[in-house]
């Protein structure tokens, strides 16, 4: 049985938008970079194979982890429930890992910062992961 008892909270989710937007707007323009989270993973863990140096990667996804815990320093968060085993959700990071690889970019570097610059290629891979998600779901939710 999966948990469908979040509230839609509308204001919420478009100032979180606006924050994602603004602050890949802002690294684009004073960095030069996209925020692809792929891409400052993979500069934070190899240094050798990114452009973007290491620390800068690094202190971008370490605010990226602390931030929800700064914020429910001040405000408390709607109870989350997450619906699967360890193994699954191994096999899904895996999955995403895999995906972002292949499609030379995750959904932040795509979807995010991607589309905003009009990149055919980004907008391909944004409805293709968006198309492979629907899927994905309906099939974990209704065939298994």
């Amino acid at each position: 049985m999966v948990d469908l008892t979040t509230p839609f909270t509308p204001l919420a989710a478009t100032l979180g938008g606006v924050l994602i937007g603004l602050s890949a707007v802002m690294l684009l323009a004073l960095n030069g970079r996209l925020a692809g989270i792929s891409s400052l993973l993979s500069a934070a863990i190899s240094p050798k194979s990114s452009r973007v140096p290491r620390l800068e990667a690094t202190a971008f996804l370490i605010g990226l982890v602390l931030a929800p815990f700064v914020v429910a320093a001040v405000r408390s968060f709607p109870e989350q429930t997450i619906v699967a085993n360890t193994a699954t959700l191994i096999i899904a990071g895996i999955c995403v890992g895999a995906g972002t690889a292949i499609g030379n970019g995750c959904t932040s570097g795509h979807g995010v910062c991607g589309i905003a610059r009009l990149s055919a290629r980004s907008l391909l891979a944004t409805a293709t992961f968006m198309f492979v998600g629907v899927i994905t779901v309906f099939f974990i939710r209704h065939v298994i």
